[in-house]
């Protein structure tokens, strides 16, 4: 076991077990290989959400409902979160663990592609949690930061591809070339915009968080 796995292995054994719904959805889910948050983002998220208490949250990418019920758990209840799925399969298993969890009146899903989704959107958010095909990050990002307030929070997935990241564009595989161009240029884009202050870790595959700047009064 590398030093990698032996400090993931100890982290995880640091953390208190989910209340038994969450925690029976979060095995299913590994065991249909449907992928989820892993445990040391479910920690940085939870902790976020209780920094920033907010109040409307959007998730890009649903799959079977597990972070979206996770989020709903660590905040008031008057806080509403609107998530987005376009695979038929993983919309009808996330609508059941909403049933299941509770959830249904606290959490509104959207069905179909983010793309077309996000720009009829008109309300705003202050937490806004990224976690669906990599190669779209980028164009999701015009839509995210019009409906993100002033002081929001952009958390962003998956976004060191199981370190093929690190590697030049020629030595990962060719089918997934483009997706490594787009999220490069993603996290090239978030950290140097003006209007974010972003900060890129290697928690689980990898995370962004991103801050929308307040606008100074002149």
């Amino acid at each position: 076991m590398n030093m990698e796995d032996r400090v993931a292995t100890f982290l995880h054994s640091l953390e208190k077990e989910e209340e038994a719904v969450v925690a029976a959805i979060e095995r299913e889910a590994l065991k249909e290989g449907v992928p989820i948050i892993r445990k040391e983002t479910q920690s940085l998220l939870k902790v976020l959400l209780e920094m920033k208490k907010p109040e409307r949250i959007l998730e890009i990418g649903t799959a079977v409902g597990f972070s979206a019920i996770l989020m709903s758990r660590f905040l008031g209840e008057s806080c509403r979160i609107v998530t987005i799925e376009q695979y038929e399969k993983r919309i009808v298993a996330a609508r059941a663990n909403f049933r299941r969890a509770g959830t249904e009146e606290r959490i509104t899903l959207l069905e179909g592609d983010a793309d077309k989704i996000l720009p009829t959107l008109s309300e705003t958010f202050d937490f806004i949690f990224v976690d669906a095909a990599k190669g779209q990050y980028l164009s999701y990002l015009p839509h995210v930061l019009r409906v993100l307030e002033q002081g929001g929070i952009i958390l962003s997935d998956n976004v060191l591809q199981e370190g093929e990241i690190l590697d030049s564009r020629f030595a990962v595989e060719r089918r997934n070339r483009t997706i490594h161009s787009r999220m490069r240029e993603y996290l090239y884009t978030i950290k140097r915009m003006e209007e974010l202050e972003t900060a890129i870790l290697p928690v689980g595959d990898g995370v962004a968080i991103s801050v929308k700047k307040e606008k100074c009064d002149e």
